[in-house]
């Protein structure tokens, strides 16, 4: 019995199976998934490097390293992640677990492995087409860096006027302006370039850097290599960050306005999806969207407060991040996922046991579909109707079109589209849902409560009643194979 269901099953999967392989010319910053590591704080396997490792301290190391991440490399291609970020892995002054205590430009933390693990990691990652970015530190060093103690330099490092963060209290910071620093951190970015096969930097706070120099270090980095990316980090959301948005060698900057309209639409049931539609509208150039980082509250922590459910919310996001324009990206755990209020729990070294194997399915769904349909990386976005706390967008790209539709609501609710040609049909991907052509001429979309789909344009063929009528026959056979085998175990009992 068991053998014969396992077989009806396997016949229908690979009856519904539609692959489809189309793929962009070539590859930029718009189709990357970015998955972003806290190296300490990920994955700690190779334990002779423990030295520091104090468990009890939120603010020491917790044991993450190199190797640590080479052994998940089969796991993030399975969820699909095309570009990891790593935090900085260069040698830092005792307990700089963060990266941002850098002692040495030039050489690896000896508690995150060698200049070994991670061509190692690079290599290996990029054999499963992922590729890998620094976190770059270009604004401060250790106060117990030689430059910082060497009299002769004094002019190389300016008093630190910004408000005190956990890691910038044993920090000096540079001073940009002077030739002689502008050199000496073009010399570190060259450096690590020439040195490692590595595809990009993030650069940390780069609000806070000198626009003069930012543009210069952007200008000899994609001189070197046009393409390497260059992302921007944000290290206080409420600076001007316009000298950001005129830099065109930037190919991301972090949007923390996206970040906080996601996060308080997603968090709570019932707030219209069209609200984010408003943020992203001020968008002009390509923006990271997250909603959360090593920074934050996990966004797990606050969906629960609010009473939601993980997979059901983590659905809806995803989806959203997924298939508007930007690049998403993700902090370690989500996939799992993980929760934590303050910065010692969003920062607690990830707990792979703990997982929803549903919501790692999803985020391998989701990751699939965007890979699979170039016009959800490259399209027009435009938000084409709303109902309650339900919207559907539109993405379009050379031939190709698609619909996203994301209900927030507490209730079911449908969205009418006009502007699609008769004859046509809507296929869902994620709940494999069609929508057809109604009498009026229209394609209405409906929702169930909290749920999501993304639905390609296809030509309406009608019902396929060749295939009903094949399974069909596949479901009587099951049916009297059943009764055929229930006959023969009675004529045994009673023999």
């Amino acid at each position: 019995m068991k053998r014969i269901l396992s077989i009806f099953f396997a016949i229908l999967a690979i009856l519904v199976a539609m692959p489809n392989d189309i793929q962009a010319e070539s590859a930029n910053i718009n189709e990357e998934i970015l998955y972003s590591i806290t190296v300490d704080r990920y994955n700690n396997l190779d334990h002779e490097r423990d030295k520091q490792v104090r468990l009890d301290d939120p603010m020491a190391y917790h044991g993450g390293d190199l190797k640590g991440i080479i052994d998940k490399l089969d796991f993030f291609e399975e969820l699909g992640y095309t570009t990891l970020v790593l935090s900085p892995i260069m040698a830092n002054a005792p307990d700089g677990y963060h990266g941002y205590w850098i002692e040495d430009f030039y050489s690896v933390e000896e508690q995150f492995g060698t200049m070994d693990d991670l061509h190692t990691l690079i290599k290996e990652a990029h054999k499963r087409n992922i590729k890998v970015v620094m976190e770059l530190v270009t604004n401060y060093i250790a106060d117990s860096h030689p430059i910082a103690q060497d009299t002769a330099k004094k002019d190389w490092v300016i008093e630190n006027k910004k408000p005190q963060t956990n890691w910038s209290k044993n920090t000096v910071k540079l001073n940009q302006n002077n030739p002689e620093v502008q050199a000496y951190l073009l010399n570190v970015a060259n450096y690590w370039m020439d040195e490692t096969d590595i595809d990009g930097y993030k650069l940390h706070a780069a609000d806070q850097a000198s626009s003069e120099f930012l543009n210069t270090l952007s200008k000899n980095i994609k001189a070197k290599d046009d393409d390497f990316y260059i992302l921007a980090d944000i290290l206080d959301p409420e600076t001007d960050i316009t000298h950001l948005k005129e830099n065109k060698l930037l190919d991301a900057i972090e949007n923390y306005s996206l970040y906080n309209r996601m996060t308080e639409v997603f968090a709570e049931a019932g707030k219209p999806v069209s609200d984010i539609y408003g943020a992203w509208q001020q968008t002009d150039q390509a923006s990271m969207i997250f909603v959360d980082n090593k920074s934050t509250e996990r966004f797990t922590q606050t969906l629960a407060e609010n009473g939601r459910n993980a997979l059901t919310t983590w659905s809806l996001a995803l989806t959203y991040m997924y298939t508007i324009p930007g690049v998403p990206v993700l902090y370690q755990g989500s996939e799992l996922p993980m929760y934590g209020s303050g910065l010692a729990e969003a920062q607690q070294m990830v707990k792979f046991n703990s997982g929803d194997p549903d919501l790692t399915e999803f985020h391998n769904r989701i990751s699939s579909l965007r890979n699979k349909f170039p016009v959800l990386t490259h399209g027009d976005f435009e938000m084409v109707g709303s109902d309650g706390a339900m919207s559907v967008f539109k993405r379009s790209y050379q031939d190709e079109t698609m619909y996203i539709a994301i209900n927030n609501d507490e209730h079911s609710r449908a969205v009418s589209i006009s502007d699609l040609e008769s004859g046509k049909q809507l296929r869902g991907y994620l709940g494999d849902n069609t929508v057809r052509e109604n009498d009026k001429g229209e394609y209405k979309i409906g929702l169930a409560r909290e749920t999501a789909e993304v639905f390609a344009v296809e030509n309406d063929t009608g019902y396929n009643w060749l295939f009903i009528g094949f399974i069909i026959g596949v479901f009587l056979l099951f049916i009297i194979a059943v009764i055929i085998l229930s006959r023969k175990q009675k004529q045994r009992k009673s023999k």
